[in-house]
């Protein structure tokens, strides 16, 4: 626990900055039930898969190798399931989906975790700056794909951030979504985070049968997500944590919360961070840029056929 956690207090929902995903879970049988969780391989993904499985759930459990998937899953036991996924590859993304939907489990929540960071150098992959294409379109694509096998009820939980401050000022710029009329950083990785939560929001408007969608904000930790940032920003970071950032057990509180909670049954659409629901920027509240950003991301999606 940091320094800052400690003096957070709790928030309405009883749990704080300080909570970790064991104590949001504690107490609560998962037994017979399914997740999904993408990224599972380090970091909150990891932390998360763990904790799910320590409630009793199944859980599929992806990376972007099956090796990677296997090694994060093996330790856990049988019912932690290895998949791939890569979702920068459109390819690979169906192909799960396709392997799911045959296989006919019922999903009890998706936490759509895995994403890329900060990238310095621009990268162009499929026509679109690559942290938009991996942290937005991959689970677009992958959340859609799979909606049939959506228990009533079930969650789905998408995590953003609060770097989601640092998108354009219109929000999404559709004009330069390859990055190439001028690239930032921080702005392409914001705007990619302001997705997600653009994503949660109107997939919620859209779910049914007590089905629920909301974006998450894990907080500043110290993960291989930083492996992009240059050396003297994560040995800053590093120096720090223990002052300032999450552990990952904290960092992974807000998902699992989301996820599993009873007290969450019946909230969707919102945004949540410390385990309390958040007010985000305004412009991820704007329900027409939301609807466009879904209609964009079926026209992308349209682009790529399934097997």
């Amino acid at each position: 626990m940091s320094f800052v956690s400690r003096l957070r207090g709790k928030g309405p929902s009883g749990f704080g900055a300080s909570s970790t995903a064991e104590e949001v879970a504690r107490g609560l049988d998962l037994s017979g039930k399914c997740y999904l969780v993408t990224g599972v391989t380090s970091g909150i993904g990891g932390e998360t898969l763990r904790v799910l499985m320590l409630q009793g759930a199944n859980v599929v459990g992806t990376g972007r190798t099956l090796a990677a998937a296997t090694s994060a899953c093996a330790p856990l036991g049988a019912r932690a399931r290895p998949a791939v996924c890569d979702l920068s590859e459109p390819a690979s993304v169906h192909t799960l989906a396709a392997e799911l939907l045959a296989r006919g489990q019922q999903l009890d929540g998706i936490v759509c975790n895995a994403g890329v960071m900060a990238l310095p150098k621009l990268t162009i992959k499929h026509g679109v700056e690559l942290q938009f294409l991996t942290n937005h379109l991959g689970h677009f694509l992958l959340v859609t794909g799979i909606l049939p096998l959506l228990a009533p009820g079930a969650r789905v939980v998408v995590v953003s951030s609060d770097a989601h401050r640092a998108a354009p000022r219109k929000g999404i710029d559709f004009d330069n979504l390859d990055g190439r009329k001028g690239y930032q950083t921080w702005g392409f990785y914001g705007q990619s985070k302001l997705a997600n939560l653009l994503f949660a929001k109107e997939l919620a408007r859209r779910l049914d049968d007590g089905k629920t969608s909301n974006a998450v904000h894990p907080g500043v930790i110290i993960t291989k997500l930083q492996r992009t940032l240059p050396t003297f920003m994560t040995a800053a970071m590093s120096l720090s944590q223990s002052i300032f950032l999450k552990t990952i057990p904290e960092g992974a509180a807000t998902s699992v919360f989301a996820a599993v909670h009873p007290s969450l049954a019946a909230v969707s659409g919102e945004y949540l961070a410390d385990c309390n629901v958040k007010a985000p920027r305004r412009v991820a509240r704007d329900p027409e840029l939301a609807a466009r950003l879904w209609e964009y991301s079926e026209k992308f999606a349209a682009g790529f056929s399934r097997p």
